[in-house]
């Protein structure tokens, strides 16, 4: 069991690395002096780009990466756990991977995760994202220990894909990550009840950092990051998208009281779906 402050860092990334990197250990050191010895940044901390020439030009290795190399500083320097939501990395067979990746206070890297669901979707309001054209999906899910929690990793669209949350809960994780960077129409949608909801499906806390504001590849991002305890209450909200820093406790004997008040982990069942038991009603006058 552990008791610690957790930090979700919401920002306004741009399409220069350096810039952001700057503006990364501004907020970290901030999140720091708080307290927050857990300190989670939002999904492509590094840089926004749509565009793919420009976004191929910018992203490099992981061994090469600023922000990389800022965050394992900081990290050390500082003494906490920080968790860069993502960043785009250049992984050694060419490809771009949507990587997060969490230091620890000595600014070793304690665990890495990629992405696993890419954001393809056609939006009402005329936006178009295709995710897997620029981004290898990851393949395996990642829990690891932090300050006496166990933390599950995802990002983003990963959100919409409760299975992940719930395998990572099954295997023991008490704190899930959600970093981020909604479009604002389906933020405005949807981001609180999900995050609510894999809070209380899994009896666990959820830590989802956001990028807000209007970007300077055109995009705008719904901000609202937040941190939500094991019964979906709300913690702590950046109530809007400018950059800020919010900071709750995070006591992990709280998500094992409430798996025990609701102990549907421990009651879940495998079953089979039959899905040709039933014949499909017929349609009054439907032709023959």
């Amino acid at each position: 069991m552990g008791i610690f402050k957790a930090a979700a860092i919401q920002m306004r990334s741009g399409e220069s690395p350096e810039r952001n990197a700057v503006d990364l250990e501004r907020l970290v050191r901030e999140a720091a002096g708080l307290g927050a010895t857990y300190i989670q940044t939002p999904e492509m901390t590094g840089a926004l780009i749509r565009d793919k020439e420009a976004r191929a030009a910018s992203f490099t290795s992981e061994d090469k990466d600023i922000v990389v190399a800022a965050a394992r500083k900081l990290a050390s320097e500082l003494g906490v756990f920080l968790h860069i939501g993502s960043t785009a990395i250049l992984r050694t067979d060419g490809k771009l991977a949507n990587r997060a990746l969490l230091f620890g206070p000595d600014g070793a890297t304690l665990a890495t995760y990629d992405k696993i669901h890419m954001f393809d979707v056609d939006l009402d309001n005329g936006e178009s994202w295709r995710e897997s054209a620029a981004y290898e999906p990851g393949t395996e899910a990642v829990v690891t220990e932090i300050d006496g929690a166990r933390l599950g990793f995802a990002v983003c669209y990963d959100l919409r894909f409760p299975q992940l949350f719930r395998a990572e809960a099954m295997a023991g994780a008490d704190l899930l990550s959600v970093p981020a960077a909604f479009t604002r129409q389906t933020g405005e949608a949807h981001w609180h009840v999900l995050l609510r909801a894999r809070a209380i499906e899994n009896g666990a806390y959820v830590v989802a950092a956001a990028q807000g504001g209007l970007h300077e590849d055109g995009r705008e991002t719904y901000g609202h990051s937040l941190i939500v305890d094991p019964w979906g209450r709300i913690l702590a909200e950046a109530d809007h998208d400018d950059p800020e820093v919010i900071i709750a406790e995070i006591d992990t004997a709280q998500s094992w009281a409430a798996r025990k008040k609701i102990p549907n982990l421990r009651n879940a069942r495998d079953f089979a779906v039959n899905a040709g038991a039933v014949e499909a009603p017929r349609l009054r006058g439907a032709a023959s």
